[in-house]
């Protein structure tokens, strides 16, 4: 039995379709096809409240493309998962009705919470654990980021923040090239938003796991790699000074040299500073509140996609 899960966000819309099987008393997936496309379907979102019609155009496209993929593997069941910047459009319904005539299934427009605990189910059971200990998830999108810590596979608390690598660009790089005033005032918002934080009580946190684009880039970047190599990233482990290293050569770099970058997708080149940016703010606010306890990130190239693929598995097996 083939599934399909498709995550549409405020930057990328991703397909994943895997065979589901089922060892033991689990849910395992194998993949048949991984594919994401860059749409930014999020553009101009946070100042207008509305989807730009270009961007639904570009995302039509790529909707049709994953339909005629899940027709010819033969999928059982598909779900389809907006998130941040569907949450926020004026004119979701106009998407979705569209949506729903080109692939047959009407998207899911998700909470910030559900969206979470999806990426905490895609990266949990993936990487290691130490028995009894929490770990934080924490997946940087476009339009937000979601966080959620727990133990095993169950999530103990979830927080989404209004804060991605899309709209902290369009709110203060809007402009081009970031100066150091700019940076800096962008610092104090990231820093003021990631006091919601405080919430989720991280005090006795040990494991963080950080999944998506943003931070996947970054740890090519970290690594020195020439070309993006997925193999070579996911799973790797990073200490918080290795990952600012990494932010701040990707926040002063040009957007010249940045295109340049073997391992940098196109559509990620005019918001990677802006990723970077939130990443570092994050470490900072992670060494403070566990007393510098936590000082690495493990990075996984599994996260809301496979939650989602697995939700479906889940729901087909029961």
């Amino acid at each position: 039995m083939a599934v399909a899960g498709i995550d549409c966000g405020t930057n990328s819309i991703r397909l994943l379709i895997a065979d589901v099987q089922n060892p033991g008393s689990g849910v395992r997936l194998v993949d048949r096809e991984r594919r994401m496309q860059i749409v930014r379907l999020g553009q101009g979102v946070d100042a207008t409240g509305q989807f730009a019609q270009a961007a639904l155009e570009r995302t039509y496209a790529a909707v049709r493309e994953y339909a005629q993929l899940i027709e010819q593997h033969g999928v059982s069941a598909t779900r389809f998962v907006a998130t941040s910047a569907t949450r926020d459009a004026a004119n979701r319904e106009e998407f979705l009705d569209t949506v729903t005539e080109i692939l047959g299934v009407r998207p899911e427009v998700i909470s910030g919470q559900e969206e979470a605990q999806l990426s905490f189910a895609g990266a949990t059971g993936i990487l290691p654990q130490e028995s009894g200990s929490e770990r934080l998830v924490i997946d940087l999108g476009g339009g937000s980021t979601e966080f959620v810590v727990g133990s095993g596979n169950t999530p103990r608390q979830a927080l989404s923040i209004d804060m991605g690598c899309v709209r902290i660009t369009e709110r203060f790089f809007a402009a081009g090239e970031p100066d150091s005033a700019t940076l800096h005032r962008a610092a104090d918002f990231i820093d003021s938003q990631l006091a919601q934080l405080d919430l989720l009580n991280l005090r006795q946190l040990r494991d963080v796991v950080g999944v998506a684009g943003t931070i996947t880039t970054l740890a090519a970047q970290a690594l020195g790699l020439s070309s993006y190599q997925s193999d070579v990233i996911h799973g790797t482990a990073l200490s918080f000074e290795e990952l600012r290293r990494a932010c701040e050569v990707i926040t002063t770099m040009s957007r010249e040299h940045r295109a340049q970058l073997g391992f940098m997708h196109p559509g990620r080149v005019d918001v990677i500073a802006a990723g970077a940016l939130i990443v570092q703010r994050i470490t900072h606010y992670l060494e403070r509140v566990t007393e510098r306890e936590v000082n690495r990130l493990r990075v996984s190239e599994h996260d809301i996609l496979d939650g989602i693929a697995l939700s479906v598995a889940a729901a087909q097996r029961n």
